[in-house]
């Protein structure tokens, strides 16, 4: 039980929290950016590195411990965010862009895995003091995954609408799939690499075990929850039953077993968890539509949260290292080429239309979540860890102020989201006349 005093402290700065997104929205709409990028802002506000600074008991974070206490939000709303995306998995729609999607997906991911290794390996070859093999190795892996809350949020905002729209939301579910397989991989490559030993169980089995056992628990999740909704007739209860089960697919997510006397670690990613929970959810249930309508209203404020404290996550005074600064605009410009050109190639191979081609790289730039919770692994896993901790942290921290902005121009341009009409009020004068 947590004394009266910590509980009011963390009460006052989640309220601290929600008021100081809303209005730093209201600027950021005044600047005409994405609420996305005014939540992020708020957050570096209120964090440790500037009103945290002031050590006022819930005002503002003074360390960013208790930004990390509350993480259990972040993990609720990536679940909620992930139920969301895997709404997008309807099988009518999939029978239209499913092949399109999954070449783009995969293929975008692997060319911005290759482009970031190429320019950073290239880079230790010329300065080996700046960043090591193992380094490079996994940042190309990192590189692979982007922000789904932040495209989703932003497709939200504007109610984007069209072909790019249709195919951006499955390629983002399926590009952070791959690149769950393709960081594992890396990972144990890297590992080998520092310690002298290949361990094919570290680099091929467990990243399987990890997807398949995560579809499966999803899939089941999925099951039970469409049979469980059948028994309420009422929108409250429904909504009060979706909101259970996402929460209930996160904590068994969170679960971990080893097998004894072998390398054999089972564990589940949140992310493909409860996608795959949504995905059966919106392809059995006749109702899903109206019920996630209902339910994207209620997470609102739990987004504008997970979004404040990406930002109050953010360390500023780890960016003023100039090997860290270098190294991360290396990664910045190659991961960006790789994402752009990634996309553009695959749409192309997948006969997408033109507007898919020109501007779906540029909506697949956003990166936050699932990069950091790459970079906390490889930080406890693998030497030279916090190195890429903090050039991770800086692309999510450049990624996540303008990629939002980039993704709302890029569905701007390819029509997706139509400008607001001015309203035209006539008189009754003009009227007669």
């Amino acid at each position: 039980m947590l004394p009266m005093e910590a509980t009011t402290e963390i009460l006052l700065s989640l309220a601290v929290c929600l008021v100081a997104g809303l209005f730093m929205s209201r600027f950021a709409k005044l600047l005409k950016l994405p609420a996305v990028t005014g939540y992020l802002v708020a957050g570096l506000l209120i964090g440790p590195v500037c009103l945290g600074r002031f050590d006022i008991p819930g005002i503002g974070f003074s360390d960013f411990h208790q930004v990390e206490h509350l993480g259990i939000l972040c993990d609720v709303a990536l679940g909620f965010i992930a139920f969301a995306i895997g709404n997008e998995f309807r099988l009518s729609q999939l029978r239209r862009i499913g092949r399109q999607a999954t070449i783009v997906g995969v293929f975008q991911a692997l060319v911005t895995a290759v482009v970031v290794d190429i320019a950073l390996i290239g880079l230790h070859f010329i300065k080996p003091d700046v960043i090591s093999l193992e380094t490079a190795i996994t940042l190309g892996a990192i590189a692979t995954a982007t922000a789904p809350a932040a495209t989703l949020m932003v497709v939200r905002q504007y109610k984007a609408k069209g072909p790019l729209t249709d195919i951006l939301l499955p390629v983002v579910a399926l590009d952070d799939a791959v690149g769950l397989v393709v960081f594992a991989v890396s990972l144990g490559i890297a590992k080998a690499l520092s310690s002298g030993s290949v361990s094919i169980v570290s680099v091929l089995v467990n990243p399987l075990i990890e997807i398949i056992g995560s579809l499966l628990l999803g899939f089941v999740m999925g099951v039970i929850f469409s049979l469980c909704e059948k028994f309420f007739l009422s929108n409250s209860k429904r909504l009060a039953m979706s909101i259970t089960f996402v929460i209930l697919t996160v904590a068994l997510a969170q679960l971990k077993f080893e097998i004894p006397g072998t390398e054999i670690h089972i564990g589940f990613s949140n992310l493909l968890v409860c996608m795959m929970l949504g995905t059966v959810f919106c392809n059995v249930c006749d109702f899903s539509e109206e019920l996630m309508e209902k339910t994207d209203k209620w997470t609102a404020p739990l987004f504008i949260l997970f979004f404040v404290l990406s930002g109050a996550e953010l360390d500023l005074t780890k960016f003023t290292s100039l090997a860290v600064l270098g190294v991360g605009a290396v990664y910045i410009i190659s991961r960006s080429l790789g994402k752009y050109y990634g996309a553009k190639w695959s749409a192309a191979a997948a006969h997408c239309s033109p507007n898919i081609r020109k501007w779906l790289g540029i909506t697949l730039l956003p990166q936050a979540g699932v990069a950091l919770g790459m970079s906390v692994i490889a930080k406890t896993e693998l030497g030279g860890g916090d190195t890429i901790r903090n050039i991770v942290l800086f692309g999510v921290l450049v990624y996540e102020l303008f990629g939002p902005l980039l993704t709302k121009i890029a569905l701007t341009k390819a029509g997706d989201i139509q400008p607001k009409q001015p309203k035209v009020v006539i008189s009754a004068d003009e009227d007669e006349e």
